[in-house]
């Protein structure tokens, strides 16, 4: 079974989540994963990426990493700050505050993991194509 990984650096700006979901979508196009699966992925990504620009900030970069082995796909999103993101219950009224949910609600399996100065936030998707 081969193994396709991606690390990417990404800043606390604005444009860090178009940046992210241009970047992924290349990527899930060069490892081959069925095009039914690209919005839901790139929409997760868009969602971490997004928390983290708006509730960590700072200058320093963010990590994304992608990894592809077999049926599954893994995104972490590793940043400098300690406070795991929740899963908010829905406002209707709301026009924001709905990423979480969306992870919860579209991955397979999601997570936080501490590290020194700092958290990961990662997802798995189970996906077909690509990798074998």
């Amino acid at each position: 079974m081969t193994t396709s990984n991606a690390r990417i650096d990404l800043p606390p700006l604005p444009g860090s989540p178009e940046a992210a979901r241009r970047i992924t979508t290349s990527l899930l196009t060069a490892w081959g994963i069925a095009a039914e699966h690209h919005t839901d992925v790139v929409l997760l990504v868009s969602e971490v990426v997004s928390n983290a620009v708006e509730h960590v900030g700072g200058e320093a970069t963010f990590e994304l990493e992608l990894s592809h082995s077999g049926d599954w796909l893994r995104v972490a999103l590793t940043d400098g700050s300690s406070v795991r993101p929740m899963v908010r219950e829905l406002d209707q009224r709301a026009v924001r505050g709905r990423g979480m949910q969306l992870v919860d609600h579209i991955a397979d399996r999601w997570g936080t993991e501490d590290h020194h100065g700092g958290k990961t936030v990662w997802f798995t998707v189970r996906v077909t194509g690509g990798a074998d």
